[in-house]
């Protein structure tokens, strides 16, 4: 089984190396900040877009846990990515709660790997995998312990896992999630905060203003005019009024 496992992978990676492109990986690890000291420090790339990626992903949906996990190990991005992907298929095309649960941890478990260590790889994945805590009364509490761990990429996963919570009208997780990591200082955060802001006021603008009338001062610029996008222009420029008038109070 495990030397299967090893063949499936090896023939995962051939699949990736065939459609690799030196440009495509030069412009990806600059776009994904690899250079050091930034974000995606140390990260390599092969040079695979995302929907050749994803049809090698289709392709080997059936591979088995041990095949994923032996991807999910490598020093290459889109590999990682598509092990990721193949998870996210099984998750998406499985029947039964038992097995959407027991693929859930595994999930969960690849952020302790160091699997999930970018910005897409959360997005990409925490958006279909959030379908499990829909209906969960112990959804805020998990997803709190997500937003206070240290890794940049579980905390921001705990807000990206709430949308499909936002999709079914449970938008009180994603408030506490969002106000939990307001005052956060990264901008991968506050773009993910404002993010999940401005798709909650797409269920319901009333509980984003009431957000914003508690926050709006004090949190960061980048999470405001995220959160803000998709109201008029004139609404816009009223926040951000508030927020630059309330700068100038604390300045004095």
């Amino acid at each position: 089984m495990e030397s299967q496992s090893k063949l499936t992978a090896d023939l995962i990676r051939q699949r990736l190396a065939a459609l690799s492109s030196k440009s495509v990986a030069s412009n990806l690890g600059w776009f994904f900040k690899t250079g050091p000291g930034e974000y995606g420090e140390g990260d390599k790339f092969l040079g695979v877009k995302v929907p050749q990626s994803r049809s090698v992903a289709k392709e080997f949906q059936g591979s088995n846990w041990a095949t994923i996990l032996e991807l999910s190990k490598s020093e290459y991005h889109e590999e990682r990515f598509c092990a990721l992907a193949i998870l996210t298929n099984q998750y998406e095309k499985a029947k039964d709660k038992a097995t959407k649960a027991d693929l859930f941890d595994k999930y969960l478990s690849l952020y302790e790997t160091g699997a999930v260590n970018n910005w897409d790889l959360v997005d990409a994945t925490a958006t279909r995998f959030g379908k499990e805590l829909i209906g969960d009364s112990e959804a805020i509490e998990f997803l709190l312990s997500r937003a206070r761990d240290n890794n940049l990429w579980v905390q921001r996963s705990a807000v990206i896992l709430t949308f499909p919570l936002i999709a079914e009208y449970e938008l009180l997780p994603t408030l506490v999630i969002c106000e939990e990591l307001i005052d956060h200082e990264h901008d991968l955060i506050q773009k993910a905060v404002g993010w999940a802001l401005r798709e909650a006021g797409k269920k319901d603008l009333k509980i984003l203003r009431e957000f914003l009338e508690q926050h709006s001062a004090s949190m960061p610029r980048t999470a405001l005019r995220y959160a803000i996008e998709k109201m008029s222009e004139r609404e816009r420029r009223d926040w951000l009024s508030r927020k630059s008038l309330a700068q100038q109070g604390r300045g004095h």
